[in-house]
């Protein structure tokens, strides 16, 4: 009973430590580091583990298959997890890149996105006319009335099947609404045509889309007539001439939002105010910048959910291999141990050591694995269905945080996976190891 008890209460504390590690910044884990070599170096008991350490490490060659199992297992956690984590930080960051504080989106009341958007054409007026939006040297004001219709194309990675794309339909204003949009190949499209400019991720992505090609949209003829770079989510859209892309959809005169540029940040008050209390109207107004946040945290939560329920039950596997490997190895090394401790060695080194043993080849796993994500999924592009149900393009991020967090979770695997037998090899009466073969 008592060391069922005394089991249960070393599964908690162990549990909370990893609560503690996984929020611990990396100056501190540093500073425990240092603190971990200057007691290897100038104490006794550490120096004392230090040798027992030298001869656990190198035995290793002695067992390199199940060495094999903890650092594989763990560097395959940690591909994963970092893998799929870099997969959500990268589309957030597409989105987000998307928007500012300078610029303000009206949607229709309760909408949420624009494909759930309607505005008429008189409320468009209304918005458009309103207080903080900036204008031009003539005057006008700087707003896009915009729509976003989803059309069909093959994509290069399986030209036998189609999938969406979105079609954004705008006006001259966009242009400046959106600096960020330049044309890097080709021409802008004439207003009144049946013209698109594709952005970059939608050309490396989809079928047809080089200039001068024609493409089949809503039983006409479109000829891509130019290439335009964004660095946000834009750069998935193909862009046509407002009232062209709703006359061949039959949107009539409607837009689904209004994107504005701000006379300046501080202006988003005022104009949020006067479209609030005028009786015309029934808007949601934000800026792009939280627009765009928002549409990207409900796709990046459950992306980072489903990595870290991943990462955890290959955690779980990884620690029963470290588990496994390690009694395996204190128990070939009971003797050893035994005479250690007859000799003067306290339980401490041991324990220690045996940590020391599974960490460092958790350490080793941990570099794999991120080496391996870095150099296969860094800047590694990728599609997902985005709010308008159409596919959005987005580069994986494999950042120095995200590998960070990958090395901690392999260290977290390597303590869980040799505490237990180390706890195990010094509590082992010396007699019954003596006599163990």
């Amino acid at each position: 009973m008592n060391n069922f008890l005394s089991g249960l209460v070393l599964l908690g504390l162990v549990i909370a430590w990893l609560v503690v590690w996984i929020v611990l910044p990396w100056t501190v884990i540093l500073a425990l580091a240092v603190l971990l070599a200057l007691w290897l170096g100038l104490t006794r008991q550490g120096r004392r583990t230090l040798s027992v350490t030298r001869v656990g490490l190198s035995t290793l060659s002695q067992r390199l298959g199940s060495t094999a199992v903890i650092v594989v297992g763990i560097a395959g956690v940690v591909g994963v997890l970092v893998a799929l984590l870099a997969m959500g930080g990268g589309l957030s960051a597409t989105l987000q890149q998307t928007g500012s504080d300078d610029t303000a989106i009206v949607l229709r009341g309760g909408a949420g996105a624009e494909s759930n958007s309607v505005l008429t054409r008189d409320q468009v007026d209304v918005v458009e006319s309103a207080p903080g939006v900036a204008r031009d040297a003539q005057g006008k004001p700087i707003a896009s009335a915009e729509l976003v219709v989803v059309a069909n194309v093959p994509k290069k990675s399986d030209p036998t099947t189609d999938s969406n794309v979105a079609i954004r339909g705008v006006g001259d204003e966009a242009w400046k609404v959106w600096p960020n949009v330049r044309i890097v190949q080709g021409r802008k499209f004439t207003p009144g045509m049946r013209e698109l400019d594709v952005g970059e991720n939608a050309q490396r992505q989809f079928v047809g889309l080089d200039v001068g090609k024609q493409l089949r949209l809503a039983g006409q003829d479109w000829t891509v007539v130019g290439v335009f770079a964004s660095g946000d989510a834009h750069g998935s859209e193909l862009w046509g001439d407002s009232k062209s892309v709703a006359s061949a959809y039959r949107r009539g005169s409607s837009a689904e939002s209004v994107t504005v540029r701000l006379a300046s940040p501080k202006a988003f008050g005022q104009f949020k105010a006067a479209l609030a209390s005028d009786p015309r109207l029934k808007v949601d107004v934000s800026t792009t910048r939280d627009y765009y946040n928002k549409q990207s945290q409900g796709l990046s939560k459950v992306i980072r959910i489903v990595g870290i329920t991943i990462g955890v039950i290959m955690a779980i596997g990884a620690i029963f291999g470290a588990l496994n490997t390690m009694y395996a190895a204190v128990a070939a090394r009971a003797r050893e141990i035994a005479t250690m401790r007859a000799i003067g060695f306290r339980g401490l080194p041991v324990v220690v050591s045996v940590l020391l043993e599974t960490m460092l080849l958790a350490l080793l796993g941990g570099i794999v694995g991120a080496a391996v994500v870095w150099l296969v999924f860094n800047g590694y592009t990728a599609s997902t269905m985005g709010g308008n149900f159409s596919q959005v393009v987005f580069q994986f991020q494999v950042t120095p945080a995200l590998l960070w967090t990958g090395i901690k979770w392999a260290l977290a695997i390597g303590f869980v996976g040799g505490l237990f037998p180390a706890v195990r090899a010094a509590r082992l009466p010396v007699t019954t190891a003596l006599r163990e073969l």
